[in-house]
């Protein structure tokens, strides 16, 4: 027992048990710490920079709108002041009628040039809106573009 004894305290004797340098741990630290911050300004440099551009989108997004809006209404208003127009022509046509054939000559006329006039007039409505559709969303496209190719380059 006593040669387990004596090579215990031998190995006890040579084993070196690691100091603690605290000025090392320190600078670690500050590294660690300066890195945090460093990755931390990073991030919010993107993230200010996405919602000026994000704010920037939806403030062109509105005003396309807007105008967008003001086109449509007067397209609508100029179809309806047509068709007015050609409400009242045809009454006044209607007050001249001499006889039950011109009469429905001339019903049948205006319910056709009035098919004709209204057809025209969806599809003059259905450009404007499709084009007002593609320029409101346009900016908020071209924003999600950019936002995606910057997230790919990161």
């Amino acid at each position: 027992m006593s040669k387990t004894a004596g090579k215990t305290a031998d190995t006890i004797e040579n084993v070196e048990f690691p100091t603690f340098d605290a000025s090392k741990a320190t600078d670690q630290f500050r590294a660690f710490a300066e890195k945090g911050v460093e990755q931390s300004k990073e991030a919010y440099t993107k993230l200010k920079s996405g919602a000026e551009t994000t704010q920037k989108a939806i403030e062109s997004t509105l005003e396309t709108a807007k105008t967008a809006g003001n086109e449509v209404s007067l397209k609508t208003i100029a179809a309806m002041r047509a068709n007015t127009e050609a409400g009242f022509s045809h009454l006044e046509a209607l007050l001249g009628v001499k006889s039950v054939s011109e009469f429905v000559e001339l019903q049948t006329a205006f319910v056709r040039k009035g098919v004709e006039m209204t057809v025209e007039q969806a599809k003059d409505i259905q450009a404007v809106t499709t084009k007002a559709a593609e320029e409101v969303s346009k900016p908020m496209k071209d924003a999600f573009e950019k936002a995606m190719k910057e997230l790919k380059v990161a």
